[in-house]
């Protein structure tokens, strides 16, 4: 065979597109295809790896046809009909003069019985594919020679033209691999058609043509076909009724990714200045060419060879500025003229503002200057193409800032949206505005726009639960150039009270003369009232209001209104302007002690032992509802403190450790369950 065309078709099918595709199960099944004409049913078939696919060419297939329903009724059981038990691959002698006339037939022919399939020479990705396995490659291109040629496929053993079949019925044909099971286990594989399921094929869809400078460049959607076509004619024509075929054979897509791409692509070469009419037909997978698209027509234009080129700007004044550009000479005469493009952005839309600009002009003036412009320079062609330079960027001096904003307006619902609104600016460069936010009056205000604002409303959202009653707006202008008007004056407004009082505290408690005296410290919130201080006994469940003050001028207050020997709990709370009380704060409690005095104990004495070196103390206390006894002591000068407690109904007691020629001083006092006091009683002893 023909090395030259080997090479060819490997390089087109680096990745090609065929009906069958290798499967990926570990068992090979039998794919098969079905086509459905006025008068026959076209069939195509192959085993789906190259392995499978070798052997079968040797084993051969069996093809069976089951009547399955008639007259659109299915039948109790279906008719069974062996058509062929055999079906291989013609001898390689009948192949050799195929080859000679087809090359599809040689491509088959070299599959099957070529004794090498390597090719020589190529690189890129013809390289890859000489590396691939043989097997893979005879495997490939035998189903793409299929593909494209249904005569070879039948002459492979892998197609079938049924005609002997009714309208009225409807069949199922399997096809069988007769390879041994003990050697490859195979999948049956079937098509369910017959004649009713015929359909025209369809006319290739969304086809468009773009003609360049000597190129045309051909597209159409192959996906939305790729069931029904494996490849292209593609057909040109000069007159418009006379059409001839680009290439000997269909043009096939490639895709050089595994991701599969919606459009097919052709690019062919053309005149310019010449009409040129396409149209192309898709051929199935059983070789049959379907009805011409529509036509595309068009011709190559040569596109402008040379490009402007912005050189200079001069700002004459605010409003006026002159450009300067670079044009070869010599491309004077493929031009009709020049025109000045100019947008507010780099990437704007581009509009002329100056038009019909000579050849031979190589500067221009521009009055109408704004904040920020972009030029460009266009070459006209006399073929209307048109090359634009790059982008020039033209600012003025600008150093006047706008006018300081006015009208500044706003409210807080309540859930903390702000609404913002002012008196919009007249300048015509401006920007936007920026605004500012501030908790405190006075505080440093903090931008809460990223970005100049370009509208005079404005939405923001502040927490309302917040320990701040009130929220502070400035905003100031902006103009293209960055120029910052004066801020606006400060708008205050004040935010919806839902935030309760922070509760007052209580600092300090006294119990002086039968009176207890509370201390506190008010609440910090700015919007408080007046303070309320509430009072409950030991066994009382309620709390009883006893007092309130006036604002936050008081922190003290005394309660006369107690009992001696009772407790009491004393709790404040505050409440603001809208009604909201804050949390009580913990409670205080404190015991009224019992200050009337009972009378001292009687009968206290001393008595030294000097044999025992101890002083024997004794008393006498008839009184009830003793808990204790507290006995202090003092040694000479020093003070007394207390020490010894003594457990109620002791009479004596003996002190110890003592020391010669020391004076000691006891004190004595009784001590009730009630938590008051006797008199205190006193002795002096010499030792």
């Amino acid at each position: 065979m023909n090395q030259k065309l080997i090479i060819t078709i490997l390089l087109l099918l680096i990745t090609p597109k065929l009906s069958f595709a290798q499967s990926t199960e570990v068992i090979p099944e039998v794919r098969v295809i079905a086509r459905a004409q006025e008068d026959r049913i076209l069939l195509r078939w192959t085993l789906n790896t190259p392995v499978s696919w070798r052997k079968a060419n040797r084993y051969g297939y069996t093809l069976e046809r089951y009547t399955i329903s008639r007259d659109r009724k299915t039948l109790a059981d279906p008719e069974k009909l062996i058509i062929g038990q055999n079906f291989i691959p013609a001898p390689m002698m009948e192949w050799e003069t195929i080859a000679e006339t087809s090359d599809n037939g040689a491509i088959m022919a070299q599959a099957l019985y070529g004794e090498s399939f390597v090719v020589e020479g190529g690189g890129g990705f013809a390289s890859i594919i000489n590396k691939a396995e043989e097997q893979q490659q005879r495997f490939a291109f035998g189903l793409y020679a299929a593909d494209q040629d249904f005569e070879i496929a039948k002459k492979a053993g892998l197609g079938y033209v049924d005609t002997a079949i009714k309208p009225n019925e409807k069949y199922l044909y399997k096809v069988i691999a007769n390879i041994p099971e003990t050697e490859l286990a195979t999948k049956e594989g079937g098509v369910y058609t017959g004649i009713i399921d015929y359909e025209p094929l369809p006319e290739p869809v969304d086809f468009v043509g773009i003609f360049q400078d000597g190129a045309t460049l051909l597209s159409w959607d192959s996906k939305l076909l790729k069931n029904t076509y494996n490849s292209y004619i593609i057909e040109r024509s000069e007159d418009g009724s006379t059409f001839k075929k680009l290439g000997d054979l269909p043009y096939a897509a490639i895709n050089r990714d595994e991701k599969e791409t919606a459009r097919t692509v052709y690019i062919d070469s053309i005149a310019n200045n010449t009409n040129y009419q396409y149209r192309i037909k898709g051929v199935s997978s059983f070789g049959e060419i379907g009805p011409a698209s529509i036509i595309v027509e068009g011709e190559g234009k040569e596109v402008l060879k040379y490009v402007p080129h912005l050189k200079t700007k001069h700002i004459k004044s605010e409003d006026e500025v002159e450009l300067t550009w670079k044009f070869p000479e010599e491309g004077n005469d493929a031009i009709t003229g020049f025109t000045l493009k100019r947008s507010d952005t780099d990437r704007g839309a581009y509009k002329p503002v100056v038009t019909n600009i000579p050849p031979t002009a190589r500067k221009i003036s521009y009055d109408k200057l704004r904040a920020s412009n972009y030029f460009k320079i266009t070459a006209i062609g006399k073929n209307n193409d048109q090359r634009d330079s790059f982008s020039m960027l033209v600012q003025p001096i600008d150093s006047i800032p706008p006018e300081k904003p006015i009208g500044l307006k706003g409210v807080v619902d309540s859930t903390g949206i702000v609404s913002l609104e002012w008196t919009a600016n007249k300048e015509e460069d401006l920007l936007g505005y920026r605004i500012y936010r501030g908790n405190l009056k006075n505080e440093e205000y903090s931008q809460v726009t990223k970005s100049p604002h370009s509208s005079n409303t404005y939405i923001d959202t502040v927490k309302v639960e917040s320990l701040n009653s009130k929220v502070y707006y400035q905003i100031m202008a902006v103009d293209k150039r960055y120029n910052m008007s004066e801020f606006s004056e400060v708008l205050e407004l004040v935010k919806p009270d839902v935030i309760p009082p922070t509760s007052p505290v209580f600092t300090s408690y006294k119990i002086v003369d039968g009176k207890v005296n509370l201390e506190w410290a008010n609440s910090s919130s700015d919007d408080v009232e007046a303070h309320y201080i509430y009072r409950k006994a030991k066994d009382e469940s309620n709390w009883q209001f006893i007092h309130s003050t006036d604002k936050n001028k008081t922190t003290t207050f005394a309660d006369k209104q107690v009992e001696e020997g009772n407790y009491y709990s004393y709790t404040i709370l505050a409440r603001d302007i809208s009604g909201l009380e804050s949390q009580p704060s913990p409670p205080v409690s404190v015991l009224i002690p019992k200050t009337t005095l009972k009378p001292a104990v009687k009968g206290f004495y001393g008595n030294v032992n000097t044999y025992d070196k101890t002083i024997l103390l004794s008393w006498r206390y008839k009184k009830e509802e003793v808990s204790s006894f507290e006995l202090f002591r003092a040694v000479n000068e020093q003070p007394s403190s207390l020490y010894r407690v003594l457990p109620a109904g002791t009479k004596r007691f003996s002190d110890t450790g003592l020391t010669i020629n020391s004076s000691y001083k006891y004190i004595i006092r009784a001590v009730f369950y009630d938590g008051t006091y006797s008199k205190y009683s006193t002795i002096t002893v010499e030792y």
